[in-house]
């Protein structure tokens, strides 16, 4: 373990990214689009580093959830489209056109707005349509005759896409998918056939991409996770994973004092831990306001000295006890693994999601913005 330059700080390998993204390729072949979904910081990786890689590798299209989140990529100098999936109001919608950002329009009252608000001119603003195919959330249940009439009305639109999202896709003891899939596709066919064909059709994100539900590719998919490293587990008779991909960030914290406590003695707030035994403990730099969940209490732990060493007590808003007993030596200054590998020993951000009660997601990007990102 070598001194630390921050007291807590994110490596991600751009190297990593750049093979998720290639092995995603290789998954859906040529002829289907990949959209590089970066959206929340891309996944607390770095939306704007995240993206010159993509581009880099090819990438044609990336996704954000909100307009703000495009702007600041196009401000970064990042050329690719841009999909805003989750909202445009009424404000930000001059930007759409400003930042040459495609919106995601998510009603057929919200697509009779955006045209009104446009006023005319050219060139059309292209969008893509949300269809809600069983989610229960964003996009339209609107009937394909309703969607037909509505797209031909829109003087100042261009349905380049139409897309759904499923709710389930890793559970196979479920037929949900398959049933949002039918939804999706019989909606498609029935558009057709009143003349709507856009472009692109897409409802897969990463785990129907690994799980090879290829019927539900059509020509454009919208991985997330699978860039960062993750595949969520399937539940139910899944057929075989057809991608592997690997954690392209490892997350460090410094170890601000080590000292020796007697046996008996009270670790942290509200004393939740009494040393059952003469233990040595290190502190660390970071806490909650770090990211570091604080239902790690007492039950997680990191990798001190090549070795898992267990969180002791509370974790703080900026702190957090380790046991080091048995990972010296370790000292002030040293940089402990949170997430990563270390000595043979690693943990990932499923890992401790399943020991904090909650999903690989909600560790990543709740890595708090005052963790410094540093690309390797």
């Amino acid at each position: 373990m070598g001194a630390a330059p921050f007291r807590s700080w994110a490596e991600v390998s751009r190297g990593q990214i750049a093979e998720n993204f290639r092995r995603v390729r290789g998954v859906v072949g040529p002829g289907v689009e990949i959209i590089g979904v970066v959206k929340a910081e891309a996944y607390g990786h770095g939306a704007i580093e995240v993206s010159r890689v993509l581009e880099a590798e090819g990438a044609r299209w990336l996704a954000v959830s909100f307009v703000e989140e495009g702007v600041a990529l196009r401000e970064a100098g990042i050329s690719a489209r841009i999909l805003v999936m989750a909202d445009c109001p009424t404000f930000a919608r001059a930007a759409l056109v400003e930042y040459q950002l495609t919106p995601v329009v998510e009603s057929l009252e919200s697509l009779r707005e955006l045209d009104r608000s446009l006023g005319g001119g050219a060139p059309r603003l292209r969008y893509h349509l949300k269809i809600d195919s069983g989610m229960g959330r964003l996009g339209t249940r609107a009937g394909a005759a309703e969607i037909a009439a509505a797209v031909s009305e829109a003087a100042c639109l261009e349905l380049e896409g139409l897309m759904t999202h499923f709710a389930s896709s890793a559970d196979y003891s479920t037929a949900r998918t398959d049933r949002q899939v039918r939804a999706f596709n019989q909606l498609c066919a029935q558009l057709r056939a009143a003349g709507v064909s856009p472009p692109y059709l897409h409802m897969s994100s990463s785990n129907p991409i690994a799980y090879g539900r290829r019927e539900a590719w059509h020509n454009m998919v919208r991985p997330g996770h699978a860039l960062y490293g993750y595949v969520s587990p399937a539940r139910g008779e899944a057929p075989p994973r057809v991608l592997e991909v690997a954690p392209a960030l490892a997350w460090k914290a410094r170890v601000v004092t080590v000292k020796e406590v007697p046996e008996g003695a009270l670790i942290g707030y509200g004393g939740m831990f009494r040393a059952p035994h003469p233990m040595r403990i290190a502190v660390l730099a970071l806490g909650y306001s770090d990211g570091l969940s604080h239902r790690l209490s007492n039950r997680g732990h990191v990798i001190a000295g090549g070795r898992l060493a267990p969180i002791l007590g509370a974790v703080s808003m900026d702190l957090t006890t380790i046991d080091v007993t048995e990972s010296q030596p370790v000292r002030v200054g040293d940089a402990v693994t949170l997430l990563g590998t270390e000595g043979g020993v690693s943990i990932n951000a499923q890992e401790m999601a399943r020991t904090a009660g909650t999903i690989s997601y909600d560790i990543l990007c709740g890595i708090r913005a005052r963790v410094k990102r540093v690309y390797v």
